[in-house]
């Protein structure tokens, strides 16, 4: 019998594969070269698609230099640092486990509700906050100060702006991991639960022995994801503070790279400083990947296990 070519066996999957390369080479790859190049040149409104000149690695030089460049760092390592240990991992952890030993339908009318704000509008999402942080009558919060007899008639995204920063983003940021931890939770081999219930183990040593070592693999992915979710992210910090109150308080460098490049206070969009910036940006992202695959150590999670039972 005569064996088909080997070229052949790989004819099915390049044909499944060929449309997901397109997108990719389409979506990603052509726009991160295109970006590039523009960072390459000094492409502004003043100088068109046609007036523009190369200028090699300048605009980077301009960006070392810049005496806010370090100010936006630290904004933009705070802002995702906080909400990501605070809101998109530890709270939708806490709120997974808390969901996933509830009854099936009280646990999922939970978690549906904390899904309405990331289906809600984004300029609503943010008044009701504005609304939310405002002075009195409109603050609720400051109301609530009242009621307990605390000072404090103040504007919250004035006074505070980060705090109120990273929990607009972070109650939205939440649902996603609780909802990829929840899947994770109920996918644990339900006799490991049992078995740890019959040894007498508490609901800590539950979780922190069998609970945490099934949640590595959504852990690094949420972790990752959300991290580089965040980096890109602008939206909220710009419908509540656009970058203030103040000299670039709450400014990070995806919205650094918006207002450079499309927004110029100026009137003149820089869009080759705003490419490097975007530049920057990418490489700061694959920076932090490479150390969540290290951190989870992503090898050894990769490695077949020493026992399998079928």
């Amino acid at each position: 019998m005569r064996r088909r070519p080997q070229a052949h066996a790989w004819r099915l999957p390049i044909f499944f594969l060929l449309p997901f390369f397109l997108v990719v080479l389409i979506f990603f790859v052509i726009p991160v070269v295109l970006t590039l190049l523009v960072s390459l040149t000094n492409m502004s409104v003043a100088t068109g698609l046609r007036g523009f000149s190369w200028v090699g690695l300048e605009n980077y030089h301009r960006i070392a230099a810049d005496p806010s460049t370090g100010q936006i760092l630290r904004n933009t390592f705070l802002y995702v640092a906080m909400t990501l240990t605070l809101f998109n991992v530890g709270l939708a952890l806490v709120l997974a486990l808390a969901t996933s030993f509830l009854s099936g339908r009280w646990g999922g009318a939970f978690r549906a509700l904390w899904l309405l704000p990331r289906i809600t509008p984004s300029v609503v999402y943010v008044l009701m906050w504005r609304y939310f942080a405002a002075e009195s009558p409109y603050g609720i919060l400051n109301q609530f100060f009242s009621w307990l007899g605390l000072p404090g008639d103040r504007n919250w995204l004035h006074e505070a702006p980060w705090p109120m920063i990273i929990a607009i983003n972070g109650f939205v940021g939440a649902s996603m991991g609780m909802i990829i931890f929840s899947a994770a939770i109920r996918a644990i081999p339900r006799p490991q639960l049992l078995a740890a219930q019959l040894d007498g183990a508490s609901a800590w040593a539950t979780v922190r022995y069998i609970v945490l070592p099934h949640l590595r693999w959504p852990i690094l992915f949420v972790a990752a994801y959300q991290t580089l979710s965040l980096l890109a992210s602008y939206e909220y910090i710009l419908l509540t503070t656009n970058g203030g109150p103040g000299y670039y308080t709450t400014e990070v460098w995806a919205l650094y790279a918006f207002h450079t490049a499309l927004s110029n206070y100026f009137g003149n969009a820089q869009f080759g400083l705003g490419a490097a910036l975007a530049a920057v940006l990418v490489v700061i992202g694959l920076v932090a990947s490479l150390v969540y695959l290290k951190f989870f150590q992503f090898r050894k999670m990769m490695d077949r296990p020493k026992i399998e039972v079928s």
